[in-house]
C-alpha cells in the first residue's frame, strides 16, 4: 500500500483520484476545505493550503496539486488582483505543499508529483492571459524540479482542456454550450473527470517510472489534430 498527499480531492478530477487510489488500495491524505461526500481509504484535513499550517504526515509516495482556477476576461478587465489570485492558486500554493512535504517525499523508494497545467500555456487563447500565464509558469517549475530532483522523484504535469467539474460549471452552464465545446473537439467529446484522473494515477504509478519532466496533453485533439 502506498500513501498519497491529494490537495484538493473533494470534487473534480481530485475526487475521482482519491477514489480510483482507494479502489487499488492505497491510502489517501486528503486536503480541502469541505470534506469528501464519498468513502475512501484515508484521512481528511479541512483547511486552505494557501493560508493554513499544512498538517504533518509521516511519510509519502507522491503528491497531487489538482488546486486550480477559472478566470476568463478580456485582458483590458483583468485586475492586478487577478493576476495574484490565479498565481497564488496554481503557482505558490503548489511551491508551498512540495517544499513542506520535500522530506516526506524523499523517503519514498521513488517519489512522484503530479501538477496540473492548462491547455491555454500551450496554445494562445482570448482571455485566458492570467490563467495562461499561471499555468506557464507551473510548467516551468515541473521541468525544473523534474531536473533538481531526480532521480529520487518525479515531476509531471497533466494539461487538459476543458474538464466537466463543479470549477467549470460557469463555463459549461448549459447544453447549448456543451454542443459548440464538444464541435471544437475533433474526438466530439468534453474530458471528464474520471478520464484526467486516470492519467493522475498512472503518472502516481510505479508503471511510469521512466517518466519525468513531461507535460501531458489530455484534450480531445484540440491543440494537436486541425478539426
Amino acid at each position: 500500500m502506498k500513501k498519497f498527499l491529494i490537495i484538493g480531492g473533494s470534487k473534480g478530477i481530485t475526487k475521482e483520484v482519491v477514489q480510483q487510489l482507494s479502489a487499488q488500495g492505497d491510502f489517501c491524505y486528503v486536503v480541502s476545505r469541505t470534506a469528501p461526500d464519498f468513502p475512501f481509504n484515508g484521512t481528511h484535513f479541512a483547511l486552505n493550503v494557501l493560508t493554513d499550517e499544512l498538517p504533518t504526515i509521516d511519510a509519502i509516495d507522491g503528491i497531487v496539486y489538482g488546486v486550480g482556477t477559472i478566470n476568463l476576461k478580456p485582458f483590458h478587465r483583468l485586475t492586478m488582483d487577478d493576476f495574484a489570485n490565479d498565481w497564488q492558486v496554481n503557482v505558490m500554493g503548489a511551491v508551498k505543499v512540495m517544499q513542506h512535504y520535500l522530506p516526506q517525499l524523499k523517503l519514498a523508494n521513488q517519489g512522484s508529483v503530479v501538477l496540473f497545467s492548462s491547455v491555454a500555456a500551450q496554445r494562445g487563447m482570448p482571455f485566458h492571459a492570467s490563467i495562461g500565464a499561471a499555468k506557464g509558469a507551473v510548467e516551468g517549475l515541473v521541468k525544473s524540479l523534474a531536473a533538481e530532483l531526480a532521480p529520487k522523484i518525479r515531476v509531471n504535469a497533466i494539461a487538459p482542456s476543458i474538464v466537466d467539474t463543479p470549477l467549470a460549471a460557469g463555463i459549461l452552464r448549459n447544453e447549448t454550450v456543451k454542443e459548440n465545446m464538444v464541435a471544437k473537439h475533433p474526438l466530439k467529446r468534453i474530458l471528464q473527470p474520471e478520464d484526467v484522473a486516470k492519467t493522475v494515477v498512472f503518472l502516481l504509478n510505479d508503471s511510469s517510472n521512466g517518466i519525468t519532466g513531461q507535460i501531458f496533453i489530455q484534450d480531445n485533439g484540440l491543440i494537436s489534430i486541425s478539426n
